[in-house]
C-alpha cells in the first residue's frame, strides 16, 4: 500500500530552513504540505488542527522545543525530527525506530525519512513516540520547566518557581507561590526528571523544593512536618526524612 497524498506540517523557527524543506517537498510527487510553523505553539494549534499524516518537526526552537510539542499532543502523528546539533542524535532514536534529519541534509535523504515514515502509516512498524518522549526526559534532566495545558492555553513554569508537587489522584498539583497547576502526570515520572538535588520527595503524596523549606518540626513521635517559608505545613514520611538528612 502507497500513500496517495502524505499530508504534511513542518515546524522551523528559521525561514530559509523552511524554505529549503519546501523546496524539497515540492520534489515529492505524493506529498501535500497542508501549512509552516515558525514555533511551538503554533506547531500545536496546526497539529491539533490539522491532524496531519507526517510533521517534520525541528528539535531546538525557542518557547517550545519540538520534543515540548510533543508532549502536549494527545495523540500525536509520526514525526520527521529536524536537527542541527549532532548531540540529539543519541540512542534513543535508534532504540524506538524513529528517523531525524541531520542539517544540513539532501533531498535524497528526505526522501529516505519518507520512505520509512509511510511504512508507520500503513502500519508495517510500529510506532510509540511517547515511550520515546519518556526516554529523551531520562537524557535531558534535570527539568529546566515544566508545561501545563489549561484548556487552549499552555503555561510554562520554571521548576525555580515550583514549592511544592502534590498527588491528586491522576494528577500532580504544581504549587507555585500563590497558584496551583493540574498536570496529568505521574508523581514518580515527575520525581525521575527534577533535579534531585533540590527537589526530594519527602512524603508519598508531596515532593519538595527544599529551597522553600524553613524548617523542620517534630509532629509527634517518629512523626516530623516541613515548614515552609509560606507557613505551609507538608507532612514528611520516614523515607522522605532520612532523603532530608542527607541533602539538609
Amino acid at each position: 500500500m502507497k500513500y496517495q497524498k502524505i499530508r504534511t506540517i513542518i515546524v522551523d523557527d528559521e525561514k530559509p530552513a523552511r524554505d529549503l524543506l519546501k523546496r524539497y517537498l515540492s520534489e515529492i510527487s505524493n506529498v501535500e504540505l497542508l501549512t509552516e510553523c515558525t514555533n511551538g505553539f503554533e506547531a500545536v494549534k496546526a497539529i491539533t488542527e490539522l491532524k496531519p499524516d507526517i510533521v517534520i518537526l525541528d528539535i531546538q526552537m525557542p518557547k517550545l522545543t519540538g520534543f515540548e510539542v510533543l508532549e502536549l499532543l494527545d495523540n500525536p502523528p509520526v514525526v520527521i525530527f529536524s536537527t542541527a546539533y549532532d548531540e540529539y542524535a543519541l540512542k534513543a532514536f535508534e532504540v524506538h525506530a524513529l528517523d531525524y534529519l541531520l542539517k544540513p541534509y539532501t533531498l535524497e535523504r528526505l526522501r529516505e525519512a519518507f520512505k520509512n515514515a509511510e511504512k508507520i502509516l500503513v502500519g508495517k512498524q510500529s510506532y510509540h513516540v511517547k515511550n520515546f518522549l519518556t526516554d529523551v526526559k531520562n537524557h535531558y534532566v534535570p527539568l529546566e520547566r515544566i508545561l501545563v495545558k489549561e484548556g487552549t492555553k499552555v503555561v510554562v513554569i520554571p521548576t525555580d518557581e515550583i514549592v511544592y508537587i502534590q498527588a491528586q489522584d491522576d494528577y500532580a498539583a504544581i504549587h507555585t507561590g500563590s497558584k496551583v497547576h493540574l498536570k496529568q502526570q505521574r508523581m514518580r515520572e515527575l520525581e525521575n526528571v527534577l533535579d534531585s538535588s533540590k527537589f526530594i520527595r519527602i512524603h508519598r503524596s508531596y515532593i519538595l523544593n527544599i529551597e522553600y523549606l524553613a524548617r523542620i518540626e517534630l509532629y509527634a513521635k517518629d512523626s516530623r512536618v516541613a515548614i515552609l517559608r509560606n507557613g505551609e505545613k507538608l507532612p514528611i514520611s520516614r523515607t522522605g526524612y532520612e532523603k532530608l538528612k542527607i541533602r539538609l
